[in-house]
């Protein structure tokens, strides 16, 4: 390491020379027939036992490995972490990840409060700033009755208009509709037939049948 960078790059780049050259070596042997070194022959390795690094066919001996540049061609890159299951991402999945907790923390209601009360402020102002360019126009504001039944045309009771004093529309029914009195004499009669059937005879009864009859009630 003491010889100095360039001067060890000197030596490394002699060295890896002379193996290409033993390498061509190698292959005429193989072409003529001999054995191929380059399968059986020995592994190069270093003072540690461990094989020589090298990149691309290109050796690094000794101090060599350890140049600016060198080191970070052999050092291996950090597994990815490992890709969690299905069911261990459930694991972790609760109320809170749906958002049902957001108002526990005290900070979010007070907020959406806040500019809830600047969102309606804004339209009432718009509103008003449209009333009195309407009113400076001259324009006649009417108020729309929210409580209006607007009629469409009905085929079963003529579809007329029906107005009140007041000039406002109402409630108009499509099907009969009995008036009170109707309800109170329908409560009258079905009283005295409940008295009758509970106090009066067979006989009565039929007497009574008997008169609504010829009276044709």
């Amino acid at each position: 390491a003491g010889l100095g960078e360039f001067r060890i790059r000197d030596l490394n780049d002699e060295i890896n020379k002379l193996l290409r050259e033993k390498g061509h070596w190698e292959y005429r042997i193989k072409e003529l027939g001999g054995p191929d070194y380059a399968r059986i022959g020995p592994k190069m390795l270093d003072h540690e036992g461990k094989e020589v690094p090298g990149n691309r066919g290109y050796k690094y001996f000794g101090a060599a490995k350890d140049l600016p540049g060198v080191r970070e061609l052999f050092e291996k890159e950090p597994l990815p972490p490992p890709r969690k299951t299905r069911a261990e991402l459930m694991k972790d999945i609760d109320a809170e990840y749906y958002g049902y907790r957001d108002e526990d923390d005290g900070i979010l209601e007070p907020l959406e409060q806040e500019h809830e009360k600047k969102v309606i402020a804004e339209a009432v102002e718009k509103w008003k700033m449209e009333r009195e360019a309407r009113l400076a126009r001259g324009e006649e504001e009417e108020e729309e009755n929210i409580y209006a039944v607007h009629e469409e045309e009905s085929d079963e009771e003529g579809g007329k208009d029906r107005e009140g004093e007041d000039g406002q529309q109402k409630f108009i029914a499509h099907v009969p509709v009995p008036t009170q009195q109707e309800i109170e004499e329908a409560l009258v009669r079905r009283k005295k037939m409940e008295l009758l059937q509970k106090y009066a005879s067979e006989t009565l009864l039929a007497q009574s049948e008997e008169a609504k009859t010829l009276l044709g009630l």
